[in-house]
């Protein structure tokens, strides 16, 4: 048999398909035939079509749709009869609003609950660097919204970003805010939720493994070390107008590892101010180029070679910068497998016929 959902509402027609995925008893088309029968009396009393999907969402949601699937027709129409007398207002739903972190770009880094968000929300409003892998795994029928950012290229400002979320949850949709990494560092997560909460809609914070974790661990850099840095510290290097608030000095200090996100776009600027306030021109620094990702590039050298050799490779965001001692852990770990290789340790032939891999992939040269 087939089951036609052609003309019915969108949340009845999901409803259906999803139903399909599991089991298809033949009393589907029964719900088809019943939601077109009251969807002229829907239309009249919500004439925009958010408020018609919110309605029959919510007559699945009362377990309507069952009733008719049972054969109840009777018990069903009156639900619906009384749902529609209802005062509007009380119709009208607000949506809720997910700040997602979709992790530093490796798409096997995304966190369970934050795939069965982007499956379950209506409308996918995502930023740029964030996989099609991941994207993809959105609901056939998502709404899509690009609101990425790059140096001077923004297809929305940060104030159009957040009336938009206000705007589709007052439509009654549920919104995945999709950014990379994790919402709260560096991600203006902040300034959104401050937005949904100045407009009292509902949301939920969603964290995702952030760059500098995901790309230290996949360039084979530990950020806290016993032997060599008891803290971390991230930094941003998007400078506003050549200042930051930042206490250089700070940054200076031994024993410690700091990570700069969006540095490259100031990267000389940033390398002076922490040679003038006391970073040794000699601490070991590393730029991690596409973390995480197959095209991952590390490179290794010092603070007052950074700027040389991002131009000499031409390094382009989205990168990060480590500086601090741990970096020569990375060199230590490079030791080890050549002296592996080498024949120098003796390993199992089954290690012998296969590349060392290190978090998911296998330890890149720059």
């Amino acid at each position: 048999y087939t089951v036609s959902v052609a003309g019915a509402p969108e949340p009845v027609a999901r409803y259906i398909r999803e139903k399909l995925e599991v089991t298809v008893p033949a009393s589907q088309g029964a719900l088809v035939t019943f939601a077109l029968q009251y969807q002229d009396a829907v239309q009249q009393v919500f004439p925009q079509k958010a408020e018609q999907d919110a309605f029959w969402q919510e007559v699945l949601d009362d377990h309507i749709g069952e009733l008719v699937l049972r054969g109840e027709m009777d018990a069903a129409a009156q639900l619906v009869k009384e749902m529609l007398k209802r005062n509007r207002s009380q119709l009208d739903k607000v949506g809720e609003v997910y700040l997602v972190g979709a992790g530093p770009g490796d798409p096997d880094l995304l966190t369970f609950k934050a795939l069965r968000l982007i499956q379950k929300c209506d409308t996918l409003v995502y930023d740029r660097l964030i996989a099609e892998q991941i994207i993809s795994r959105a609901r056939p029928d998502v709404e899509k919204i690009y609101v990425g950012k790059a140096p001077g290229d923004h297809m929305k400002t940060q104030a159009e970003i957040n009336s938009l979320l206000v705007k589709l949850a007052r439509q009654g949709k549920n919104v995945c805010r999709l950014k990379g990494g994790d919402p709260f560092i560096f991600g203006r997560g902040g300034e959104e939720m401050q937005e949904l909460m100045d407009n009292q809609i509902p949301f939920q914070v969603v964290p995702g493994i952030t760059a500098a974790t995901g790309c230290a661990s996949y360039a084979g850099i530990p950020l806290t070390h016993r032997d060599y840095a008891q803290s971390v510290r991230f930094v941003t290097g998007h400078l506003k107008d050549d200042t930051a608030d930042i206490e250089w000095s700070d940054l200076a200090r031994p024993h410690q590892t700091v990570v700069f996100y969006m540095a490259m776009g100031q990267l000389g600027l940033t390398v002076s101010k922490l040679l003038e306030h006391g970073v040794p021109e000699t601490r070991p620094a590393a730029i991690v180029s596409s973390g995480t990702l197959t095209k991952q590039k590390v490179y290794v050298t010092t603070v007052s070679e950074l700027q040389e050799v991002a131009l000499k490779r031409n390094v382009k965001p989205p990168s990060i910068i480590i500086i601090g001692d741990v970096v020569g852990v990375r060199e230590q770990q490079k030791a080890h497998l050549q002296r592996i290789f080498s024949g120098e340790f003796s390993v199992p032939a089954d290690v012998q016929a296969r590349p060392i891999v290190h978090s998911g992939h296998a330890v890149p040269e720059a």
